[in-house]
């Protein structure tokens, strides 16, 4: 892995060479549709390792290994027969930009926990796509509603819901567990007489009817996002997972979902008019 890292920076043929009119798309391949994502000039390292990543076939056969629905799908473990962590020599620098959120759609870094790398630096091939909550989830302070969802179902009048809740949770759906209890959102209200609205202003105005994964702003670097293809995210994020046994989380998808990647040159100014993505410059 260290001579792979040594060559990406070594060669320097994609990231910050050539024609400053154009630009590099990669587009993730699944079987649940394409992903087109679009990286960031202001996060050169992770650029540069990504595309030269994806345009040598790195991340071909690859698969999302790790899925969380609400939160992230990630992907980019390249050697999964060896159970061995990122050393300090597998390590990017960490590439913190203000004004670049977890919304839904930001590709970001995946890293090894503060303890063990206390610069936050990522790892030099595992990145995650942020699916995230939703911006209705956000906007209901959703740990207060569950509370009281589960005080409601103590309650005899209440049968039908709880057979509907447990029917849920023995499907281990998690996101249709949160979408009955925002639908039961007013009964909770009116019955314990309490407000759930959240305070909205905790957040940045980027999430605000988008959504994503606020909590992970500042620690992990994004260098990226999704420009076409948000329906994909969803459609890996539902897939059925299994208990990993290292962490105990239902996260490892029972079928693997494969991927290739295509990187792909453009002129700036047709991602734009295609995709509607603006450059920092340009705004």
């Amino acid at each position: 892995m260290k001579k792979l890292i040594l060559s990406l920076f070594i060669i320097g043929i994609i990231a910050g060479c050539g024609d400053k009119n154009k630009d590099y798309l990669v587009k993730i391949k699944t079987e649940f549709g394409d992903m087109t994502v679009v990286l960031y000039d202001d996060t050169p390292l992770h650029k540069k390792n990504f595309l030269e990543l994806a345009k040598t076939g790195a991340y071909d056969s690859s698969n999302f290994h790790r899925v969380l629905e609400d939160f992230m799908i990630q992907g980019g473990n390249v050697r999964p027969d060896k159970r061995v962590s990122d050393g300090p020599d597998d390590r990017i620098p960490a590439e913190f930009v203000e004004g670049y959120y977890h919304t839904k759609g930001a590709l970001a870094a995946a890293r090894q926990p503060d303890s063990m790398n206390p610069e936050k630096m990522s790892s030099a091939t595992q990145y995650y796509i942020v699916d995230g909550m939703s911006w209705d989830m956000m906007s209901i302070n959703m740990r207060l509603l569950n509370q009281k969802v589960s005080e409601l179902l103590q309650d005899t009048a209440h049968a039908d819901l709880l057979k509907q809740f447990q029917e849920l949770a023995r499907n281990r759906d998690s996101k249709g567990m949160n979408n009955l209890a925002i639908a039961n959102r007013g009964l909770v209200e009116e019955k314990f007489g309490v407000d759930l609205t959240a305070d909205v202003s905790q957040y940045p105005e980027a999430y605000k009817g988008v959504g994503g994964s606020s909590f992970l702003d500042g620690e992990y670097t994004i260098f990226g996002r999704v420009i076409e293809g948000l329906d994909v995210i969803d459609k890996i994020a539902a897939i059925d997972t299994r208990r990993n046994p290292s962490t105990g989380e239902m996260s490892t998808p029972i079928e693997p979902v494969f991927v290739t990647m295509e990187v792909i040159e453009m002129s700036r100014k047709k991602i734009t008019e295609t995709y509607g993505y603006e450059y920092p410059s340009d705004k």
